[in-house]
């Protein structure tokens, strides 16, 4: 009778190891107010250079809490661009309230998610960013899910922003462990991993492994992950995401 008690016990321990960070987030009242999505912030956060004083080409990866209970789990994230000489950014990003998911437009690269600030993932400029560019804008073309979209496992706005990285030779972007989404390969069942020097096994983005130089390994049950990323001195736990000392993606050393 011991063992179906010890099967049960590792079951719960390994529940409650999922589900701590996103109900600690819950309980902690860190995270967005009550406010109204109609009104929630969707202001720029001052994070990117302004594009009428910068003539370079810059590529930026962006990820915020996602609206509402969603938050506790995972973040949204998109990528910005500004072609050199340029004097607007572009938006590209997929959000899950249209027929046609995904939006590739002009418009802030650093605002808010509904109130939620945002981070900056990487940070690419000058040349490389000029030649990456294009890569970009044809990736977003070719998104293999324009009209579909699934908050969980995916596709969602995090199976996009992955996508576009994996399809841009050298851009080779890390997403975090709570980008819920991110490893929904679709029919395919393994990838390389958007870092760029890895790879993931994914079952429908329900189940699966990750292994890179700049994700470290991740463990994927049920969309939430947990594992180690020893190049960024860190761990990763469901919900919370990456508690680490070093960022391992492209990031302009002097930022504004």
């Amino acid at each position: 009778m011991k063992r179906p008690f010890r099967y049960i016990a590792w079951f719960v321990a390994g529940l409650f190891l999922l589900m701590a960070g996103p109900l600690l987030l819950a309980t902690s009242g860190s995270l967005q107010s009550a406010e109204s999505w109609q009104t929630a912030s969707r202001e720029s956060a001052g994070i990117a250079p302004r594009p009428e004083e910068t003539e370079e080409a810059i590529i930026q990866v962006y990820g915020a809490r996602a609206w509402s209970w969603r938050g506790y789990f995972a973040v949204h994230t998109w990528i910005s661009t500004k072609e050199a000489g340029a004097d607007h950014y572009r938006v590209h990003e997929v959000t899950g309230w249209r027929r046609y998911v995904v939006n590739s437009s002009p418009g802030d690269p650093d605002r808010h998610w509904y109130g939620a600030r945002p981070t900056l993932y990487a940070d690419i400029r000058g040349e490389e960013a000029k030649r990456l560019i294009p890569a970009i804008y044809d990736a977003v073309a070719s998104y293999p899910f324009p009209e579909e979209y699934e908050a969980w496992p995916g596709p969602n706005s995090n199976t996009f922003v992955a996508w576009v990285i994996r399809e841009v030779p050298g851009l080779e972007v890390a997403l975090p462990n709570h980008a819920i989404g991110k490893d929904y390969l679709g029919d395919s069942l393994i990838a390389e991993v958007p870092g760029g020097t890895g790879y993931q096994f994914s079952l429908g983005g329900y189940f699966g492994v990750l292994a890179g130089v700049r994700e470290g390994l991740e463990l994927n049950v049920m969309g939430l992950s947990l594992g180690v990323n020893p190049l960024g001195l860190g761990i990763k736990l469901p919900g919370i995401g990456e508690l680490g000392l070093r960022n391992t993606n492209p990031m302009t050393e002097a930022l504004p």
